[in-house]
């Protein structure tokens, strides 16, 4: 609780002070976020939402962390992923792990995705380890992340309070419920899972 009222007072200090150029340091610390795991997303997120609103505040974070977890995940694809295979063949525990990631379904992914402590680097760093279809994982990102930054945008600016009151818990399981059922909507409606 300690680290969340020091990110708070420092969202409050800092971030806010800077007037119209925190949404735009914001934007680009949401991107880096898949790719540094220390920064915490809930922060630029409830700074975007305090200084250009809550509608503008939300897209704009979802627009930038989204881009920035596919970037991730598409870098680490590209220059990772055979380097990895080499050094990781013939350990059964670490293959076993990438195949069971590989048959992740479109709504699980989606999920995990929308999970709001979820590490973001390691999600993308592991999806793109694995043989999930880049099509698949740009649109489970789409879809993940919106229910993230709404998480994030809803909770954020009141954090401490937030993390200690059942209804507001309760509201964020509900998120993850509704990311769940949407994603399983999506994927029959247009096939995911078959198509790719």
């Amino acid at each position: 609780m300690d680290i969340f009222g020091q990110i708070n007072e420092w969202i409050d200090e800092v971030l806010l002070s800077l007037g119209l150029l925190a949404p735009i340091l914001s934007c680009i610390l949401i991107f880096l976020e898949g790719t540094l795991a220390f920064l915490p997303l809930f922060a630029f997120i409830t700074v975007n939402v305090l200084t250009v609103g809550p509608i503008i505040g939300c897209f704009i974070s979802w627009i930038f962390t989204t881009l920035g977890g596919f970037t991730m995940f598409y870098l680490s694809r590209k220059s990772l992923k055979k380097f990895v295979q080499r050094k990781i063949k013939g350990k059964k525990s670490l293959e076993k792990l990438i195949k069971s990631i590989s048959k992740l379904k479109f709504n699980q992914l989606v999920l995990i995705i929308a999970i709001p402590f979820a590490p973001s680097f390691f999600i993308n760093l592991g999806a793109a380890l694995s043989n999930i279809p880049l099509k698949k994982y740009l649109y489970s990102l789409i879809i993940g992340k919106i229910f993230i930054v709404l998480f994030w945008g809803y909770i954020g600016a009141n954090l401490v309070e937030s993390l200690t009151n059942p209804i507001i818990l309760c509201k964020s399981i509900l998120l993850l419920i509704v990311a769940y059922l949407f994603s399983r909507f999506i994927n029959k409606k247009f096939n995911i899972d078959e198509r790719y």
